[in-house]
């Protein structure tokens, strides 16, 4: 599995620190950008690349980078076979219904919200779940 990284200014160093987590745990990653610090820079131009490469490749996942991850997911739910979840700290079961209930294959970090620490604990137990396949669940996914 490849693992795409995308993020803005607001998400930038949070990206860069997670890619060498990904990296270090023998994950393929493609970083997408932003590639250098410009607090000028728009989301979009980077998020659309991710997501259509999780179109593209669906055994492969994103992680999505910005200030609150909410405008990030909003255009990654734009492409076909996309399901983004945001998640900026909270209770980890958030993550385990994402992926277990709607087999989200984009996680949108609200970078501004959430420490690094929480972030990798949260990535590493988004990435490790699966699909639980139920009947209901799946159901539910194909009327997306």
């Amino acid at each position: 599995m490849t693992i795409y990284l995308a993020a803005d200014h607001a998400g930038f160093e949070l990206k860069e620190k997670i890619k060498q987590f990904l990296i270090e745990a023998g994950y393929t990653v493609k970083d997408f950008g932003a590639l250098s610090m410009d607090p000028d820079d728009d989301y979009p131009d980077y998020i659309k690349k991710a997501a259509k490469a999780v179109q593209k490749n669906p055994d492969d996942r994103a992680i999505i980078f910005g200030g609150s991850g909410q405008g990030e997911a909003m255009v990654a739910n734009k492409h076909k076979k996309v399901r983004a979840t945001v998640y900026y700290g909270g209770a980890p079961k958030i993550i385990t219904l994402s992926r277990e209930h709607n087999d989200a294959n984009i996680l949108s970090i609200g970078a501004r919200f959430i420490s690094e620490a929480d972030a990798k604990r949260a990535i590493a137990l988004w990435l490790r779940l699966p699909f639980s396949r139920k009947p209901r669940h799946a159901r539910r996914i194909a009327k997306f």
